[in-house]
């Protein structure tokens, strides 16, 4: 290939219009793969969490009882709280999702993802963990688990998606979050009590897994009775 004509294809694919392409890409492999895993939840936590500490015992064990209870779990592919809950996950032989991001430093997917996507933009990546989940279970984090937790209650506050179950885990880790959010956020006025009744911090395993099948069977009941109405309003009698 000549030089002018590599100088091309090099200025076009830094080009905004080859951009458009790629994010189109990432998006309809996201929604081809995704949507084939069945009802699932998003774990998220810190990629720099051990193996044997109690925080990735306790996502490894979370991981398990998801699966167990006909979910597909789904993690950012990487180490740490990602690795324990697909980990948990495989080996109660249910689907194990990983959504790997290209970073500076190169995130090295984990070895216990049955389904694995490798995505360039952050939204887009962010876009799968919302669409396809039945709830979220935030596990001690740093910015980038603060980053999904806020903004899944953003989405449910302004309505942007039906509400979903969302599960802090790890009482004391995120005492300091919560009681900023009470004295200084709800305080003043910035959100209401309600606001803060969109999470639910709770230690129980058990609970969560068995809390994520309740509130999805009632969920997919109240849908087919919305169905069936509508579709007794559409047939009128003659």
């Amino acid at each position: 290939m000549a030089n002018a004509e590599k100088d091309v294809l090099n200025n076009f694919e830094q080009s905004d219009v080859w951009r458009v392409f790629r994010i189109m890409g990432e998006f309809v492999e996201g929604f081809e793969t995704l949507a084939r895993i069945g009802p699932a939840v998003s774990v998220f936590g810190s990629a720099r969490t051990k193996p044997g500490t109690d925080h990735y015992e306790k996502a490894r064990r979370i991981g398990g009882l998801i699966a167990k209870a006909g979910f597909a779990v789904v993690t950012g592919g990487g180490p740490g709280i990602m690795e324990a809950a697909n980990r948990g996950a495989k080996e109660a032989g249910g689907e194990s999702v990983g959504l790997n991001i290209t970073l500076p430093h190169e995130q090295i997917p984990n070895p216990h993802v049955t389904v694995q996507m490798n995505f360039h933009y952050f939204f887009a990546r962010k876009m799968m963990f919302v669409k396809y989940a039945s709830a979220f279970v935030v596990m001690p984090g740093g910015y980038g688990t603060l980053d999904e937790f806020f903004e899944s209650l953003t989405l449910i506050q302004t309505d942007k998606v039906s509400q979903f179950p969302v599960y802090l885990v790890g009482g004391d880790y995120w005492t300091g979050l919560t009681e900023w959010l009470n004295d200084s956020l709800m305080s003043s006025g910035a959100i209401s009590k309600e606001d803060l009744d969109l999470f639910t911090i709770t230690d129980d395993e058990e609970f969560i897994a068995e809390d994520i099948s309740r509130r999805f069977a009632a969920k997919k009941q109240d849908m087919s009775r919305d169905t069936k109405r509508m579709m007794r309003n559409r047939v009128k009698p003659s």
